[in-house]
């Protein structure tokens, strides 16, 4: 390790390493310490506690970090502390960009005299491809056929990925076809406790995915970090995190039986998005959690970047470990912290949406609130649709029948079960209740995009095993594969007939998901109103074909014999589903999955790669191609002077907008360049898939049609060339101005940056030029992003925006650097009008500085080979 080891006898703290009382193992006792500050301590906070003693090297973690955690109860949310975590989690959408860089790195550190074979990663990294499948085909064809056009599609990649593995020292790259990353973590990487060189300590890990946090319903902590963060975690640096708050959250009351774990999780996002817990950490007691499973407190610890928390930690007990190990940890009194009471009884199913997943919506209430969504203006529950254009219907063909689309007509209906945390009992609610819709008589209409996506294999064996299976496929839920898919935008084209259909209507049509990334535009983009949803209600809107109907005086449908079907007719009851759950979710089934994990398939199995120490990169590849991170190692960040805006941006920026992760579109400038490499539409593939080639990815940033540009004064991805006036592709403008040799910076409202961890949100602004982003607020895992860049994340001070000071966007900027920066320092803004005002700059530590004076994370790690 980079780290210290711990069984080194200069080690500062060994004299707390303690042995267990049969002697095979030692660790770190912090109660040692004799503290009584200790006591006081959140159980997820005396994690970061002992992973600071072990690491405690005096140059990353020091023994002031040690002091001023378990200083917590003064330091909170003042004092920054490193945190060395157990492993690295990378899904191939952000791992791939993360061991391109390494791999550049390699020859960065070759081209200056040194060995290139000294790059690898530190810190323990696992590397799960399951990002890349798109789903090609749908209800008439097995998932074979998805799989092999994914493997054949991404056939460079994977060459690339299994080089990784066998050229990189603590690379392990899980191949495709076994899991989503989440569900991979969960059931096979995640070991509650680490052994390592004759040391036991807390297994802790980062990944490059906002569904790390699901990690925490075991016991684990973890967190999503972007890919920038995360390649500095495997060079060996901590995460520097700010010492949070915690917030005690108390279950109290009973789960009602018509409620799933999706409908708890809505409703406790809902509380705790209310409570403004942004950047805190959640912590569970109480006597509700008893009543949660491990597969229900991970799906609701997956939710927790919804309502801005950093993790929602439920402590180790023997409901995680089915044993009595551990089983002494006590939760203590919450003394002063804050404490959140919610009672479990008042919770009911519910929907999310229909642009955002904080916007819960009670099913019994969906009919109605979908109709106010028609009425209200544009915005995040608004679609302003005029009161005579409320009732068009359409009418088109399909397969020779006529079928009608209405505004609230579901035309996309996804089952994924990753997001659920592979939760046996919402999927097999879900397969119990296709089971009775098919014995009732009921069918899904067939231009309805269904798909059933398992989180992994195991999913697929209890379903196949339990018997619902086959009930999932006779209403089009056919399993299409492992990966991610429907909620990162890879969902296959609607049919013709029913993109003609919405357009010719102006229709609002839906599509409903298990998942928990749905904002507009993202699965696809004529599809405006998009609701996230338990499984089981995903099966039942598609059965409606609508989700304008009130469950409880409406029939989901009518049989050929002219019954009526209820909801309530066909809904499985509590104690069906936990006997099946018992009889067919066993643990033989994990056996499964370690041994496909193992095995791998034959495809990956003969994937060719080369055998050298640096990548032989080549140059005709449309897919991998060393970036230019590199190229300047002792260039000094400069203070910026007569800058032009790139973007004059509003609230609410996400990642989406900034660094689309769908398929790419024919008019953009990512298809223009692929275009020129003669490619054609089909083979395209995904901004995704593509994230190892950094000229596909620059054309790619704020490439969203959503992207609402003040300039433009209407979605898509085109901004002002301010010298010339022109309209023109954001890529277009942007090499303009850098051909002039002319700084950037971009102009934004509040909450820039939310959404996923995606590296290339800073990568790719940094590519076009950018050197600042001046916001009202940022996301704190995007600011961070920036900082790794080497990117400024300026804050305009409380009470200032750029339409208070009265800005144009059309000015140039100077934004002056003093010699020696400090955290949160002030800095002077002046424009060419004359105009001048003061921002924060949001370098939270010293050594965010640092990193920022050293160009970014990566160049940092690059100079310490140097």
């Amino acid at each position: 390790m980079a780290l210290t080891s711990p069984a080194k006898a200069e080690h500062s703290y060994s004299h707390l390493i303690d042995t267990l009382e049969d002697g095979r193992f030692k660790f770190f006792n912090p109660q040692k310490l004799n503290d009584p500050r200790y006591d006081q301590l959140p159980l997820s906070i005396r994690v970061l506690l002992e992973a600071a003693i072990r690491n405690c090297d005096g140059f990353y973690t020091k023994e002031e970090d040690i002091q001023n955690i378990l200083d917590w109860q003064q330091q909170q949310n003042k004092a920054e502390v490193p945190f060395s975590p157990a492993r690295v989690l990378l899904q191939d959408f952000t791992g791939i960009p993360a061991m391109v860089d390494l791999a550049a790195m390699r020859d960065a550190v070759a081209k200056h005299g040194m060995d290139p074979s000294l790059v690898n990663p530190k810190c323990p990294t696992d590397l799960i491809v399951d990002h890349s499948l798109q789903i090609d085909y749908s209800k008439w064809c097995v998932s074979l056929k998805n799989q092999e056009m994914e493997l054949v599609r991404n056939k460079e990649r994977l060459q690339f990925f299994k080089w990784c593995s066998k050229a990189f020292k603590n690379v392990n790259v899980v191949p495709p076809d076994v899991g989503a990353v989440h569900q991979v973590n969960l059931e096979y990487l995640s070991r509650v406790i680490q052994v390592s060189d004759g040391f036991i300590y807390p297994d802790s890990v980062v990944g490059t995915d906002s569904h790390t946090t699901m990690i925490n319903g075991l016991g684990i902590l973890g967190w999503g970090v972007g890919g920038i963060e995360s390649e500095a975690v495997m060079l060996g640096q901590p995460v520097s995190l700010t010492l949070p708050q915690v917030v005690g959250c108390k279950l109290v009351g009973s789960i009602n039986p018509l409620t799933t774990s999706i409908d708890v999780v809505l409703g406790i996002t809902k509380h705790l998005r209310q409570a403004g817990i942004a950047g805190k950490f959640v912590e569970f007691f109480g006597p509700g959690v008893c009543q949660l499973s491990a597969p229900d407190r991970t799906t609701i610890a997956n939710m927790c970047p919804e309502y801005n928390a950093t993790v929602s930690f439920f402590p180790v007990d023997q409901v995680t470990l089915k044993t009595d190990f551990h089983s002494k940890v006590k939760l203590k009194l919450f003394l002063n912290w804050q404490v959140i009471e919610i009672n479990l009884s008042s919770m009911v199913p519910y929907v999310s949406g229909p642009k955002r997943p904080q916007d819960r919506v009670a099913v019994s209430s969906m009919k109605e609130d979908f109709q106010s969504c028609l009425d209200e203006k544009v915005g995040f529950k608004g679609f302003h649709i005029s009161k005579e254009k409320q009732d068009i219907r359409v009418p088109f063909l399909h397969c020779g029948q006529e079928y009608q689309l209405v505004h609230g007509s579901v035309v996309i209906a996804a089952v994924i079960s990753c997001t659920n945390n592979c939760n046996p009992s919402v999927m097999l609610t879900a397969g119990l209740l296709a089971k009775k819709a098919v014995e009732a008589g009921l069918v899904v209409k067939p231009y309805i995009r269904t798909s059933l996506a398992p989180g992994s294999g195991m999913v697929t064996h209890y379903l196949n095993t339990s018997g619902v299976l086959p009930y999932f496929s006779q209403l089009g839920f056919e399993v299409i594969g492992y990966g991610c898919a429907t909620c990162v935008g890879n969902t296959a084209p609607l049919r013709e007939a029913v993109v003609d259909a919405i357009k010719q209507g102006d229709l609002v049509a839906c599509g409903v998901l298990s998942g928990n990334r749905h904002f507009e535009g993202r699965l696809c983009d004529c599809v405006r109103a998009n609701y996230l949803a338990s499984p089981p209600l995903v099966v039942a809107y598609a059965l409606a074909g609508t989700v304008g109907i009130d469950f409880e005086k409406e029939p989901l449908g009518v049989t050929s014999e002219g019954k009526e079907v209820y909801l309530c007719d066909i809904w499985p009851s509590r104690e069906e589903v936990q006997q099946t759950e018992e009889d067919t979710v066993i643990s033989s089934i994990f056996k499964d999955l370690r041994g496909r994990m193992e095995k791998g398939n034959t495809f990956w199995n003969n994937v060719d790669c080369p055998d050298s120490v640096v990548f032989p990169w080549d140059h005709k590849s449309t897919y991998i191609r060393s970036p230019s991170f590199f190229s300047k190692l002792v260039t000094a960040p400069q203070s910026i002077e007569n800058a032009h805006v790139l973007l004059f941006l509003g609230d609410k920026v996400t990642t989406d907008h900034i660094s689309p992760a769908g398929s790419i579109a024919r008019v953009s400038a990512a298809a223009k360049y692929l275009q020129s490499k003669r490619l054609t539409p089909r083979e395209f593939n995904s901004y995704g898939a593509r994230r190892g080639n950094d000229a596909v990815m620059t054309r790619g940033t704020f490439a969203s049609i959503k992207l609402q540009n003040r300039f433009i004064g209407k979605p898509g991805p085109k901004t002002l060339h301010i010298p010339s006036g022109q309209t023109l592709d954001v890529f277009e403008a942007a090499e303009r101005y850098q051909r002039d040799s002319i700084p950037l910076i971009i102009l934004a409202g509040k909450d820039y940056g939310s959404g996923n961890s995606r590296d290339w949100v800073a990568k790719g602004p940094y590519l076009l030029g950018v050197r600042a982003v001046i916001a009202e607020s940022f996301e704190k895992l995007h600011k961070n992003q920036l900082v790794g860049m080497g990117i400024m994340p300026l804050q305009f001070l409380p009470d200032q925006n750029a339409d208070s000071l009265e800005l144009s966007g059309k000015e140039r900027f100077t934004i002056t650097l003093p010699d020696s920066l400090s955290p949160r320092q002030q800095l002077a803004v002046k424009t060419s009008q004359g105009k001048s005002f003061f921002v924060t700059a949001l370098f939270d530590t010293d050594m965010d500085i640092i990193f920022f004076r050293h160009g970014g994370h990566l160049r940092y790690v690059a100079r310490t080979f140097l």
